[in-house]
């Protein structure tokens, strides 16, 4: 997206979306047959695997802390000892979370029916491992699998919904000094969303740290990022909430339970062997753990290029295609873009195949991913995003501030009121978006 200002308005040249007209059955069709096979067998692979990697984490740790010590190594202040003990379990909690993170992927596939073609192991494995992480298995189950019934849907949509203009309070949109496709913005309407938006470089990185590290806890919590229209107070441990139907009251029970075993196991824990030995061998990767999850989803379905819908314009293959595919820590080069991708089952790298069809296993969402793009890609839609990190998500916090409550093909605005995409549709796809759009 480049601008240009001139008379007192900025313009920019925007990128344009390609708003899909494929069906369920185009996607699916390009997918080869193998690639939905599931076998717990294999599944179960990756658990054992998982954990022997994490164990070896620990082991590895465990003995080079024995080492740092004058009587192993001479370093030349009494000081560097501890910070010497301090980076290689700094490094322990990392490394461990980033590989635990491949265990919540796991658990995550249970829920979709992934893992097995049993429902009774499939959800039987999901709530031991997702219990462990601490989170409430079937309560997130139900409202994950309406996220992917209504990905991008305005009113439907589980997480990651956008806020409004009227929503944050921000000055009511002026067709005489802005596009309602924030192609332009006059000087003076950009200078009070600014203002009311608060837009500086370390608002957006407190903002977007914090969204990190709490982000998770807050959504099961409070709902929030969650459904706008769901009411105050709505979480995922109330078998009563508005998100939930009466016969699945057992399961939000039992994924109560779940959490509070998790809990109980944490305090015994505790007890046993103190609290910061818990802290650095458990509750520091657990928040590692919810860290890369806010990263990688927030990523996934948050951009500038993305689109958001209304119901009039929301199609289930539109919802699927309104996402992207990120190499997770390819900014640090293709080793550690291996590394990402590898300790995580390939969620980041495979999403939009994900989305398509949620009961592929990661095992064969490479290949069958593959092939879906191809398709993809014959209709003119490449959803491949920059790789995921810290810097990314630094810029989409700072690009994607709010959309408008009018028109019902929706894309990001930033702090100025621009917008870096505007819908397009082929010429056999007919439309009444309720704005102006292209056709190609």
């Amino acid at each position: 997206m480049s601008d240009r200002s001139e008379k007192g308005v900025t313009t920019v040249k925007q990128n344009v979306c390609v708003i899909p007209d494929l069906t369920i059955k185009d996607l699916l069709s390009a997918i080869p047959a193998h690639c939905f096979k599931r076998s717990a067998w294999r599944s179960s692979l990756y658990i054992v695997y998982d954990l022997a990697v994490i164990s070896g984490i620990y082991k590895s740790a465990t003995y080079l802390d024995t080492l740092i010590s004058p009587e192993y190594i001479s370093l030349p202040h009494p000081l560097l000892y501890p910070a010497a003990r301090f980076s290689l379990w700094a490094g322990y909690t990392f490394w461990t979370g980033l590989f635990a993170t491949g265990l919540w992927v796991i658990a995550h596939e249970c829920g979709h029916q992934a893992f097995s073609e049993s429902k009774l192991i499939n959800n039987s494995v999901g709530w031991v491992l997702h219990s462990a992480l601490g989170v409430p298995y079937h309560s997130w189950r139900i409202t994950h699998a309406k996220h992917h019934a209504s990905t991008g849907h305005m009113t439907q949509d589980q997480v990651f919904v956008p806020k409004t203009r009227s929503q944050l309070g921000l000055p009511a949109f002026d067709p005489t000094k802005e596009d309602i496709l924030g192609s332009s913005v006059s000087d003076e309407v950009m200078k009070e969303l600014k203002e009311a938006l608060g837009d500086s470089p370390i608002g957006a990185t407190i903002g977007a740290a914090t969204y990190l590290l709490g982000g998770w806890p807050a959504y099961l919590i409070r709902n929030a990022s969650g459904q706008k229209r769901y009411p105050k107070g709505t979480n995922h441990f109330n078998p009563d909430a508005v998100m939930f139907a009466p016969h699945q009251r057992e399961s939000i029970v039992l994924s109560d339970i779940g959490i509070v075993l998790w809990l109980a196991g944490i305090t015994g824990s505790i007890y046993t062997f103190g609290f910061w030995t818990v802290f650095r061998l458990y509750l520091v990767p657990y928040l590692w753990v919810n860290h890369w999850l806010v990263l990688i989803t927030f990523l996934q379905h948050t951009d500038p290029l993305l689109p958001h819908y209304r119901a009039s314009e929301f199609t289930f293959p539109r919802g699927a295609l309104a996402t992207l595919d990120r190499n997770l820590l390819g900014g640090g080069g293709s080793i550690m873009g291996w590394i990402g991708a590898h300790a995580t089952n390939g969620i980041s790298e495979t999403h939009v195949l994900h989305h398509v069809s949620s009961k592929i296993p990661h095992y064969n969402a490479w290949e069958a991913s593959d092939a879906l793009h191809k398709r993809l890609e014959q209709a003119g839609l490449k959803l491949q995003g920059a790789p995921g990190g810290w810097g990314e998500v630094y810029r989409v916090f700072k690009e994607c501030k709010f959309v408008e409550d009018e028109g019902n093909i929706l894309f990001y605005k930033n702090a100025s009121g621009l917008a870096a995409t505007r819908p397009a549709f082929t010429d056999d796809s007919a439309s009444d978006s309720g704005i102006e759009v292209d056709k190609i």
